[in-house]
C-alpha cells in the first residue's frame, strides 16, 4: 500500500475515534502507531534479541531491553507511587499457572518467530507466517481465559508489588539493581569480544520506554498486548452463540463481562494493538515486499501450532514479553521476575526446535 491512501484511512479512522468513541482512545491509537513504528523500524525483536544472544553470543538486543526496562521503571515506578488510584501496576500472581504458561511461551516464541509485540509489527510488515499467526494467537489467547480458573486452582499467591511495598525509590534500586545483575551476567558470558552496543536497537529502547510510559498515563494501566486478542476472539465466539460467558470464570468477572458488551474500540488494549498495526503499515508502505523463503506443509503447520499455544500460554502467563517483562517489571510486580527466566528456559528449548526444523 502507498502511504498517501494509508494516511488518509489513518486520519479517518483516528477522526471517528476521537468524535465518536473517546478523545483517550484517539490518543492511544497515536501512541500504539508510534509503537508500532519503533518496533518494525528499529526491527525491535524480543525474540530475535534472546535468539541471538543463545545461538551467537550477541548480547546487543537483550542489552538494549534491560535498557527499555530500566527507563521505564525509573519513570513509571514513581507515577505509581504519586497516583495510586489513578493508575495501576501490571500485576500477576506468582502461580504453576505463570510457571508453565511462561516457559511454553519461551519456546513458542522461538518457533514462530514473535512475541505478541512481534507477531503484530511482523503481520503488519506483511510477513506471510505471523499474518497467519495472528488469528491463532487470538483464538489460543482467548481458550486460555476460558481455562485459567482450573490452571490458577492448581496454586497460586496473591500478585506482589514492590511499589505498593516498599515505596518508589527502593522498589526502583531493587528493580536497577535486578537489570545491572542480568546485564553484568550477559556481558561476562558473551566476553569482551561481543558487540555490546546497537544504536538503533538503543534508540528504540528509549523510545519504547517513553511511549510504554505514555500509554500508563493515558490509559491508567501498563501496556498490553494479549488481553486485547483474546477479547476479540471472545467477542466472535460469544456472537456466534459457540461460547457463554456468564458461565466462565473470567469472562464472568464484571470487568470483563462489562469489556466484552462494550464496543471493541473502548477497550485500551484493542486500540494500541490496532495502532501498532497501523504503525508497521506505516513502515512498509511504499517499500517492495520483503521476499520471504518458501516454507515446508511441516514449518507451517509447527509455526501454526506454535502460534495457537503462543496465545494460550501467554494468558495463562499473565503476558507476554510487554504485559509480563516489560510492563510487569517496569512497574514492580514479582511476577514478571518469575517470567523471565522461566520463558528464556523455554526459549533454549524453542532455538534447538527452530534448528531442528530449520526455519
Amino acid at each position: 500500500m502507498k502511504r498517501l491512501p494509508l494516511a488518509a484511512a489513518i486520519a479517518a479512522f483516528l477522526v471517528f475515534l476521537a468524535w465518536s468513541v473517546a478523545l483517550r482512545q484517539a490518543v492511544l491509537f497515536l501512541i500504539g502507531i508510534g509503537l508500532g513504528a519503533v518496533l518494525a523500524g528499529a526491527r525491535f525483536g524480543f525474540t530475535t534479541g534472546w535468539r541471538r544472544l543463545i545461538e551467537q553470543r550477541d548480547p546487543s538486543g537483550v542489552l538494549a531491553q534491560l535498557l527499555l526496562l530500566a527507563v521505564a521503571a525509573a519513570i513509571s515506578m514513581p507515577l505509581l507511587a504519586a497516583y495510586p488510584t489513578d493508575l495501576g501496576a501490571a500485576l500477576g500472581p506468582p502461580s504453576i499457572s505463570l510457571i508453565v504458561g511462561a516457559f511454553v511461551f519461551g519456546a513458542c516464541m522461538q518457533v514462530a518467530d514473535g512475541c505478541g509485540s512481534g507477531t503484530l509489527y511482523k503481520a503488519g510488515l506483511g510477513i506471510p507466517m505471523n499474518m497467519a499467526i495472528l488469528p491463532l494467537f487470538a483464538l489460543g489467547s482467548f481458550l486460555g481465559s476460558a481455562t485459567l480458573s482450573q490452571w490458577l486452582s492448581l496454586g497460586a499467591l496473591p500478585p506482589y508489588g514492590l511499589v505498593s511495598h516498599f515505596g518508589a525509590p527502593v522498589a526502583l534500586l531493587i528493580t536497577l539493581a535486578g537489570l545491572a545483575a542480568v546485564g553484568l551476567g550477559v556481558t561476562r558470558w558473551t566476553g569482551r569480544a561481543a558487540r555490546w552496543w546497537d544504536r538503533k536497537l538503543l534508540v528504540g529502547a528509549v523510545l519504547l520506554a517513553l511511549l510504554a510510559v505514555l500509554n500508563l498515563v493515558v490509559a491508567g494501566q501498563p501496556w498490553g498486548i494479549v488481553y486485547g486478542f483474546g477479547l476479540w476472539a471472545a467477542k466472535i465466539a460469544t456472537a456466534a452463540h459457540l461460547f457463554d460467558p456468564a458461565a466462565n470464570a473470567f469472562w464472568s468477572e464484571p470487568v470483563n463481562t462489562a469489556t466484552l458488551a462494550q464496543s471493541v474500540f473502548l477497550d485500551v488494549t484493542s486500540i494500541t494493538n490496532i495502532g501498532i498495526l497501523a504503525g508497521a503499515l506505516w513502515i512498509a508502505a511504499g517499500k517492495p515486499r520483503a521476499g520471504s523463503r518458501p516454507m515446508t506443509g511441516a514449518q507451517w503447520a509447527i509455526g501454526l501450532g506454535a502460534g495457537l499455544l503462543l496465545g494460550y500460554s501467554s494468558r495463562l502467563a499473565f503476558g507476554c514479553n510487554i504485559g509480563a517483562m516489560v510492563s510487569g517489571i517496569s512497574t514492580g510486580s514479582l511476577h514478571g521476575w518469575i517470567w523471565v527466566p522461566m520463558a528464556f528456559l523455554g526459549s533454549l528449548i524453542g532455538v534447538r526446535v527452530r534448528r531442528r526444523f530449520a526455519f
